[in-house]
């Protein structure tokens, strides 16, 4: 099959004809249809995680069942699945809190599968691939947990960003915040995951909405998906500003770039008890100046949400449940299209912040 392969960090992808092990006990074989292409992404590419090379990337991906391993019974070939870029064991202490996401019941490196071996390899070498998932490829096999089933009539397209930006941008608001009807609310950074937190605040009836962001484009779709307000924090000063719409500031703050100074300006946008809810998933290396005094005299929360708490096997269906009854607007998240071939054109457009969400479609 084909597959875009980083062979070393700051180096262009390349296209390869690979060859794929079908799945083993507990393990699924999956046509890919879609497959989004996220920052998290870019930050393994330009070396500021330290995975490990050569991989497939990819998290963010939906597709058919091709192939089952013994022990599968609750996918079958031929059905729709959305794959969960974390895998969840169902028996660890989180697993069982209702905290899937921080599963802890596996302890084999992510860029493998459960039992610490590779099903793809480049000429005879094992590859690792992302999240256990690989998604920049035709085919996957992932452990089972992570393939979803969902109903068919969705767009693959639709369906793979189902699999990261939109549960996590959604769901960091429903989920994890809990954000209630008529609170307020600002969005830093309007990439793929801030438009859907934008989307989730409007879907539980926030207020007022702020949408921050340093690209005029990147504000203009955040009115479209339900911002009431846009700041442009590279011509004006983020926090007054949201000050001043506000009265004091707003009651939640997601930030969803992965900054040390975008975490530092969101506190400043919240009011006093409020909450700031760190989304974007940062370089390694990086850190944010807080004095530790303000949480006492002003009692804001500082938090974060991996996958926005999601519950994989309940919130992803339940977004395809909200795209198909129009409470979601996913189909417009789709900026670019692109064949496998061009990837490294969608990398380089995501690195510029042209694209909502750039998507390879097979």
């Amino acid at each position: 099959m084909k597959a875009a392969v980083l062979l070393e960090q700051n180096t262009p992808l390349v296209v390869e004809n690979v060859d794929l092990e079908g799945p083993k006990a507990q393990e699924v074989q999956v046509r890919i249809g879609a497959t989004g292409i996220c920052h998290s992404d870019l930050h393994n590419i330009k070396g500021e995680w330290d995975n490990q090379t050569p991989v497939i990337l990819g998290h963010e991906g939906a597709g058919v069942v091709e192939a089952v391993g013994d022990g599968v019974d609750h996918v079958k070939p031929g059905d729709n699945v959305i794959l969960s870029f974390r895998a969840n064991c169902g028996r660890c202490e989180n697993c069982a809190r209702g905290i899937p996401v921080l599963c802890n019941g596996h302890d084999s490196p992510r860029q493998m599968m459960h039992d610490g071996t590779a099903r793809v390899s480049l000429k005879g070498r094992p590859l690792f691939i992302s999240a256990r998932l690989g998604t920049w490829a035709e085919q996957v096999v992932c452990p089972a947990e992570q393939a979803v089933p969902v109903p068919g009539g969705v767009p693959p397209e639709v369906a793979a960003l189902i699999g990261c930006c939109v549960t996590t941008g959604v769901c960091s608001v429903t989920n994890a915040a809990r954000v209630e009807a008529g609170d307020t609310v600002a969005v830093i950074g309007c990439g793929g995951v801030g438009l859907n937190c934008i989307q989730g605040a409007r879907l539980v009836g926030a207020s007022t909405i702020i949408a921050i962001d340093i690209l005029d484009g990147k504000l203009e779709y955040a009115q479209e998906f339900g911002a009431t307000h846009k700041i442009n924090s590279a011509r004006e000063d983020a926090a007054r500003r949201v000050r001043e719409i506000t009265g004091g500031g707003v009651d939640y703050v997601f930030e969803a770039i992965g900054l040390g100074p975008t975490v530092e300006q969101a506190l400043d946008c919240a009011r006093v008890g409020g909450t700031v809810v760190v989304v974007g998933m940062a370089p390694m290396d990086h850190t944010a100046s807080i004095n530790p005094l303000r949480f006492v005299r002003e009692q804001k929360t500082l938090t974060g949400t991996g996958y926005g708490n999601a519950r994989q096997l309940i919130d992803i269906p339940r977004m395809v449940d909200h795209y198909k009854a129009g409470r979601l607007d996913l189909d417009r998240l789709v900026s670019h299209r692109y064949r496998i071939e061009e990837i490294n054109e969608g990398v380089e457009r995501l690195k510029q912040g042209e694209a909502a969400r750039g998507v390879v479609v097979f």
